[in-house]
């Protein structure tokens, strides 16, 4: 792969990290379900997300072209 393209899947990765750190709240906050608690386990489910994009952008990043 080349390095622009290492970069931007890296870049892509970083953005998704804060992403489901934005939308783990806003799901935790806003949901509208019968049941709280299913909102908050959900909440939690898309906010362990974070560690794994956030990691994959640094290994991507550190990744040697070619």
């Amino acid at each position: 792969m080349s390095p622009s393209v290492i970069r931007t899947i890296s870049t892509v990765c970083f953005v998704a990290g804060f992403l489901s750190i934005a939308a783990s709240i806003a799901i935790w906050t806003f949901y509208k379900g019968g049941d709280p608690a299913h909102a908050e386990r959900f909440g939690i489910f898309v906010g362990l997300w974070a560690p794994t994009f956030l990691i994959l952008s640094e290994r991507v990043r550190t990744m040697k072209a070619g």
